[in-house]
């Protein structure tokens, strides 16, 4: 699960060379600029499919563009659902931060006092490493994806991978830099992140997910699949990527073992369920007021132009004035951006492939933030 961030829901899947488009109930001028923004991710950065969201508190519209496969032209299912990827993270980080309100856990205290005897490696002190630090990604600790061969998905993409074998493959490897000295991507703090949930808590991660965030957000169509669980429940298009990166075969990854995503990135959901999970966080709904703060308290990201890292939850700056909260995600398959400002607006943008699958992965990843900016300003 590589893993860019942003806070749009859009998922794009498609048939190469043809732009099969619907839009319903959507503003004309805004939906006009959004379904061009969507159709140019099919055409012209061959993304199969592209599905978004938006909402500004008086209308909702629900838009898509390409086809569901690329072998033939299906249509595209609105507000279809999609593997979210890592904008689980701030699902886990939410749970976290409930705790923290409950008393139960201290965001300053190391994460040697929650996991005792389980964070050891070449330079690794889990009596340095906070539970703040693992949640805004500064503990230093290696990322565990870049060690489970993805470069060769086939060979992973139905495999069963349990936690302590994430950790292994992250604790083997010396640590990036010391606690707190700087900012880097790593996966490895949501798995522990998790893992401090279910020892807290003493109940899994995903009945914790559910009853404290999902049900609580009323989210209809988000779901933490079962072990075992290799599909897509629901309307969904299919999802596609590079099975083996010494021959750039594109394969359909639509069915896959999510074990690997864990607490970092396991999540199924649509855009309109991302959308408002963004929309009702901002709004304090799943917070006390401290807690949200402390989730909002950032520091720079190097992600794209101006983005800021929380725990959990980045901000990225809009064209038009001001920021969008939300955090995006990337797993084989599926590519999400979005997220909601402080006045109501959401955006969730999806696509069926992540950047690079079928072109240029910056250019990519480019065009889908200038599409989540064009869904929020115009």
């Amino acid at each position: 699960m590589t893993v860019r961030k942003g806070v749009v829901v859009l998922t794009v899947a498609g048939l190469m060379g043809a732009a099969w488009t619907t839009a319903a109930d959507a503003a004309p001028a805004k939906g006009a600029d959004l379904q061009k923004g969507l159709d140019s991710l099919v055409r012209q950065e061959k993304f199969p499919a592209a599905l978004a969201y938006v909402a500004d508190g008086r209308r909702a519209s629900s838009l898509v563009a390409g086809s569901s496969r690329i072998d033939r032209q299906v249509p595209v299912p609105r507000d279809g659902t999609v593997r979210a990827g890592s904008n689980t993270k701030t699902f886990t980080a939410v749970a976290v931060l409930q705790l923290v309100a409950e008393g139960k856990v201290d965001l300053d205290a190391p994460i040697e006092k929650y996991l005792p005897g389980i964070v050891r490696g070449e330079g690794i002190d889990a009596t340095k490493i906070t539970v703040r630090q693992l949640l805004q990604h500064t503990s230093g600790l290696p990322n565990y994806t870049e060690y489970l061969g993805l470069e060769n998905f086939e060979q992973v993409q139905h495999r069963y991978v349990p936690n302590h074998e994430l950790l292994a493959a992250a604790l083997s490897h010396p640590a990036k830099f010391a606690p707190g000295t700087k900012w880097e991507y790593s996966n490895t703090g949501y798995l522990l992140a998790g893992m401090l949930i279910e020892k807290v808590t003493g109940r899994p991660i995903q009945e914790q997910i559910t009853e404290r965030v999902i049900k609580k957000a009323g989210l209809k169509h988000t779901y933490w699949p079962q072990v075992g669980d290799q599909t897509i429940q629901g309307r969904h298009p299919q999802g596609y990527a590079i099975g083996n990166a010494a021959t750039g075969k594109v394969i359909d990854v639509t069915e896959l073992d999510p074990s690997w995503g864990g607490a970092a990135g396991q999540l199924i959901s649509t855009p309109s369920d991302l959308g408002k999970f963004f929309k009702v966080l901002l709004e304090g709904r799943l917070l006390p007021a401290a807690q949200l703060a402390e989730m909002r308290t950032t520091v720079d990201a190097p992600l794209f132009p101006g983005t800021k890292y929380g725990l959990g939850l980045m901000s990225n700056p809009l064209s038009c004035g001001g920021v969008y909260w939300g955090h995006g995600g990337d797993i084989h398959g599926f590519e999400t951006r979005g997220g909601a400002t402080e006045d109501g607006r959401t955006v969730a943008l999806a696509v069926t492939a992540m950047p690079g699958t079928f072109g240029d992965g910056d250019k990519d990843a480019k065009a889908v933030m200038a599409t989540v900016d064009t869904a929020f300003c115009k």
